[in-house]
């Protein structure tokens, strides 16, 4: 099995990490309460869907 010839540095190995990260999720605001809600989903708010009710509350 190969073996690594030296000891990787911290600063190698974070800079191959930089590109591992979270993205921030596209949130809206809802036409009907305001509130930000995300993206093609129902409010978690008010309950609505492109101007129907679709979870009554």
């Amino acid at each position: 099995m190969a073996v690594p010839f030296r000891k990787t540095s911290k600063s190698t190995r974070d800079k191959r990490r930089t590109h591992f990260k979270l993205s921030v999720p596209g949130m809206v605001k809802c036409d009907n309460c305001g509130e930000l809600k995300l993206a093609h989903r129902v409010c978690k708010v008010c309950g609505t869907y492109k101007g129907r009710e679709i979870v009554k509350s």
